[in-house]
């Protein structure tokens, strides 16, 4: 189970009104969790699709027709002494009012995000919808480990012609989810697609971004790769991202390096603390252009990092008819640490010296 549409029966919505943003908590219909799972399969997922649906929304709108809408991706994560904490939602909150600012919207208050993701997680464990943790999800670094999906979105008024939203409502949704990326499969290649473009949106996590995305991601797939990795639009020699991800090479020379931010590449969370880690740890960190020649001479690990993704190792990447296995295919022994450390500090096995985790 990667993502799913079970969705949690407690939802939050928002909606920006001429007197500001007014908010509600809905609850849409559901059993005990154990009564659904003991429901048949056909009734289960009536109910499962029943919570995906709302009437009082308008269904032709500037997100429906021109895909002008963003997102975000966060999570919360069963703790080892039974609790439940969320990673880092304050620089959730901080890009999500960015991106609605970007695309021209009334931007979404970070600490109604804040107060929202964390209420709607309370109250759906309140009720059982929560996973617990297991003392066997140790022994794979956490790879295999169940967690909360939290899904913050924006949601445009009705409308038909081309314009911006100026009375949006912003959803919080959360669902179950577990490994994005199969273990069996870590090959990745480049692909031709262009992701964004300068002057674009790359920078936010804009909903249209991601049709490109879909696109090529589908399309390594059916080639038998696990990801696809996107180069720059100007001259398709620069390593950007993944298909939903950001990308770290180490170098043989001890340098880890990944790809500059700009306004084509996604300021990504745990990127971000990954970095820091890194530094952490006396890596020397590099954020500057990383050109697929440089990947192919002088790679010696590779992975990706995300909100989904965590940091996934990669074991090798394609590029017109060249391809560098990293590590002779195996984990990396950085790659490894970077993973672990990040996994342990989310699940309560290590402690949080630098406050990313919020308790529920």
């Amino acid at each position: 189970m990667a993502f799913s549409l079970n969705t949690y029966p407690i939802v939050y919505r928002a909606r920006y009104t001429a007197t500001g943003w007014q908010e509600e908590y809905l609850e849409k219909p559901h059993k005990t969790p154990q009564e659904e799972e003991n429901l048949p399969e056909a009734e289960r997922e009536k109910l499962a699709n029943s919570r995906n649906y709302y009437d009082d929304m308008p269904l032709v709108n500037y997100t429906t027709q021109y895909g002008l809408g963003c997102f975000e991706g966060l999570k919360a994560l069963p703790q080892k002494d039974g609790g439940l904490a969320i990673f880092r939602p304050d620089q959730n909150g901080r890009r999500f009012s960015r991106s609605m600012a970007g695309l021209l919207m009334p931007a979404f208050p970070e600490d109604r995000f804040l107060q929202a993701v964390t209420e709607v997680v309370r109250r759906n464990a309140a009720i059982g919808f929560r996973p617990h943790y297991k003392k066997e999800w140790e022994k794979d670094s956490f790879m295999t480990a169940d967690s909360i999906y939290i899904r913050p979105f924006s949601y445009a008024e009705g409308g038909i012609g081309v314009a911006p939203s100026k009375f949006p409502y912003v959803m919080v949704i959360t669902t179950p989810v577990s490994a994005y990326f199969s273990a069996e499969r870590s090959r990745a290649t480049t692909t031709n697609r262009i992701r964004a473009t300068p002057n674009g949106t790359g920078w936010i996590k804009a909903a249209s971004n991601y049709v490109i995305s879909t696109l090529a991601k589908y399309e390594a797939n059916k080639a038998g790769f696990m990801e696809c990795i996107f180069l720059d639009a100007r001259e398709q020699k620069y390593l950007e991202e993944g298909s939903s991800c950001n990308i770290f090479v180490y170098l043989k020379s001890g340098e880890l390096v990944t790809p500059e931010l700009g306004d084509t590449i996604l300021p990504g969370i745990t990127r971000a603390s990954v970095i820091e880690l890194a530094r952490d740890m006396g890596v020397r960190v590099s954020e500057r252009k990383l050109s697929i020649e440089e990947v192919l001479s002088e790679g010696a690990e590779c992975f990706v990092t995300g909100t989904a993704a965590g940091v996934t190792p990669i074991e090798s990447l394609h590029h017109q008819g060249k391809e560098v296995i990293f590590n002779g295919g195996k984990v990396g022994e950085l790659t490894a640490t970077l993973r672990d450390t990040l996994k342990g500090i989310q699940y309560g096995t290590l402690p949080d010296t630098k406050g990313w985790m919020l308790r529920v």
